[in-house]
Order: structure tokens, then C-alpha cells, then sequence
């Protein structure tokens, strides 16, 4: 990251997932001023935006230097995708394979509609970088998720809107485990608990059962990439 950074605006894509959460201290490390954006969607796990709070507030008390930097918190509501959508994120459904070879968790352009309204928040708040969770080494080979994807992304935004945006994605060589161990380098072993303990990765919204790597079902597949990664860290840092 270069230096002129530090005087920088960042505005991160914040769902109040492990992933988001993990970019948002991630952006804290590196930026002098850090907002957040989540998006109301009508997606099935919309308890994830209600653990923003408890993580912006835990990282606030974990570094003051992080409390100084954080700045406003938006959430857009878009319920269009979620009824355009036959998903297993925004409806009742069992969760497996469709067509194409995609999971039925996938929500068509949902990264590219969340990434779009983000940069023209970003453009009328003078912000120029914006941080996201994408990653195409765990995932669920969402064509979205992809590094190609986010960089032509970005030239789009850059065209229609004439500025110069830089979209970060700084998860997206890392699996999961690596993931936890990046929260472990930003923050120490009190981020890891946090994010245990306040984020929601878990599609079904299932918040009663506690895990060693925090709360979900444990069966759907981002329960499962969580736990496979936690398992990874903890046997790394043994």
C-alpha cells in the first residue's frame, strides 16, 4: 500500500460477516478515515447486519487509533435483487447445486450491484477506494467473486463515472484459514474474538449454537469454509 494512503479515505463493503470484518480492520490499518456500507437485500441471514454495531464498536475499543479513524456507516436497501432472485439467499429453499454447476446461493450480479452502488456513494462523498470482501480461492465459484470480474469492474466505474476508483480486495488470494490468520496479524487474538464472536458468516441466519468458530448451523457451506479455515489457523498457530 503506498504511503499517501495514510491521508486516504476508504469506504468498505461491511455486511457484518468474518470476511467484511476482517477487511474492515484490514482498511483501519491502512487508511486515515474508514466509512462502511452494508446492503439490506432481503438476503435470508439479514442478522448479519445486525452484528455491525457489535464489531465496529469492539474494534473501536481494541485500538483507539481504530476509533479515531472510524467514520460513518451506511446501509443501502436494494430488496430489487432479492425479488428478481429464486436463491437460496433470499428464499426458504434447501441449499445445492443448480444449474450451470453454480450453488443456488448464488444471487446474480449481487457483487456487481453492491460494488456499483458503493462507487457512486463513494463519488458523492469524495471517496476514491473501496474495499470488499471478494475472494476466488474459497468460494463457491460465484462468477462475481473474481479477480477478472473486480478489475473490469473498475474500469466500467472508472468510464462511467470519470474518476479514478481503486476496488481492494485483499482477501482474494487467501483462503479461509489464511483469512483468520490476516485478523490474527491486524489485531491479535482480540480480533479473532471478536470476529468469533460477533459475525455472522451462516446462510440459514442460525445464531442459537456456539462453535469454536463462532455461531451457525455448522452445515451449510459457509458454515463449513468457516470451520475448515478455523481448524487450519488454530493448527498453524499451535
Amino acid at each position: 500500500m503506498i504511503d499517501e494512503a495514510t491521508s486516504r479515505t476508504a469506504l468498505v463493503l461491511f455486511s457484518g460477516g468474518q470476511d467484511s470484518a476482517t477487511c474492515l480492520a484490514w482498511a483501519l490499518q491502512r487508511f486515515a478515515r474508514v466509512e462502511t456500507l452494508g446492503f439490506d437485500y432481503g438476503q435470508r441471514h439479514a442478522i448479519e447486519l445486525n452484528c455491525r454495531d457489535k464489531l465496529l464498536a469492539g474494534m473501536a475499543s481494541l485500538r483507539p487509533d481504530w476509533a479515531k479513524k472510524l467514520g460513518e456507516t451506511h446501509t443501502l436497501a436494494v430488496p430489487t435483487l432479492a425479488e428478481i432472485s429464486d436463491t437460496a439467499l433470499t428464499r426458504n429453499v434447501a441449499i445445492e447445486m443448480g444449474e450451470g454447476g453454480l450453488p443456488n446461493t448464488f444471487v446474480p450480479g449481487r457483487n456487481l450491484v453492491f460494488l456499483t452502488f458503493a462507487a457512486a456513494l463513494a463519488y458523492r462523498r469524495g471517496v476514491t477506494d473501496i474495499v470488499g470482501g471478494m475472494c476466488e480461492t474459497d468460494y463457491s465459484g460465484y462468477p462475481d467473486c473474481r479477480d477478472e470480474t473486480i478489475r473490469a469492474l473498475r474500469t466500467a466505474l472508472n468510464l462511467g463515472m470519470a474518476t479514478r476508483f481503486e476496488l481492494h480486495t485483499p482477501l482474494m488470494r487467501l483462503d479461509k484459514g489464511a483469512t483468520w490468520s490476516l485478523a490474527h496479524e491486524l489485531g491479535g487474538a482480540g480480533l479473532v474474538d471478536l470476529i468469533r464472536e460477533h459475525s455472522h458468516t451462516c446462510y440459514l441466519g442460525e445464531r442459537g449454537a456456539r462453535h469454536a468458530w463462532g455461531y451457525g448451523c455448522a452445515t451449510c457451506p459457509a458454515c463449513e469454509l468457516r470451520a475448515k479455515g478455523w481448524r487450519k489457523y488454530v493448527t498453524q498457530t499451535v
